[in-house]
């Protein structure tokens, strides 16, 4: 599975998480707390990734970034903006 099919599959479940709103689901408690909160935790993850950048610990770095993108998609999801605009935005900027 490439990194769009992983982004494209982890959208979809986030999607569900926020329609069926499971107990005990980390997904769900970020959508209970609301957007502040789901944006509190990208600004930390994006903190921790740039630290694990620079500390050149490739493992770190590679988790800490799966973190973020993680967020990313819950805030995404939470906007209703979808992964398609994200990519008609970045090929635009290929031009």
């Amino acid at each position: 599975m490439d990194i769009g099919e992983v982004l494209e599959k982890l959208y979809e479940v986030v999607e569900e998480r926020k329609r069926e709103l499971p107990e005990g689901s980390y997904t769900t408690s970020l959508f209970k707390a609301g957007e502040n909160r789901i944006l509190q935790k990208v600004g930390e993850e994006a903190i921790e990734t740039i630290l694990a950048l620079k500390s050149g610990k490739e493992e770190e770095a590679v988790y800490e970034v799966s973190d973020l993108l993680y967020h990313l998609v819950v805030a995404l999801v939470n906007r209703e903006i979808t992964l398609d605009q994200i990519a008609h935005e970045l090929k635009r900027r290929m031009k």
